[in-house]
């Protein structure tokens, strides 16, 4: 039988960059229209501040299915990560040490 390999580690890392990732595109929605609001009429003229207002409203409703997707991501890898977590520690518990120092099942016996 192969050993199973879990990287906890590696798990925890790539659930807290998804995390800080999610944060920053909710943070970059709050921002919308400040460009606009920068550009403003140069020269009496609004095709920038149009051409930026198309921009940005097509980039909120693709960061809008990016956010929705990588938060069911991110809900995954939080999930097999805990579950991981929780089903070594549970394997932990019903082990003890035999004579020889090697593991051996508990009996509920």
């Amino acid at each position: 039988m192969s050993d199973v390999i879990i990287d906890v580690t590696t798990l925890s890392a790539l659930n807290s960059a998804l995390k800080r990732i999610l944060v920053e595109f909710d943070e970059v929605g709050s921002t919308t229209g400040e460009l606009q609001d920068a550009i403003d009429r140069p020269a009496d003229r609004s095709g920038l501040r149009d051409r930026t207002r198309d921009f940005e409203s097509g980039w909120d409703d693709r960061r809008s299915a990016l956010v929705e997707k990588l938060t069911a991501i991110q809900a995954s890898v939080e999930s097999t990560c805990t579950g991981w977590l929780d089903f070594d520690s549970e394997l932990a518990n019903n082990l003890t040490l035999d004579a020889s120092g090697g593991a051996a099942p508990v009996s509920d016996v």
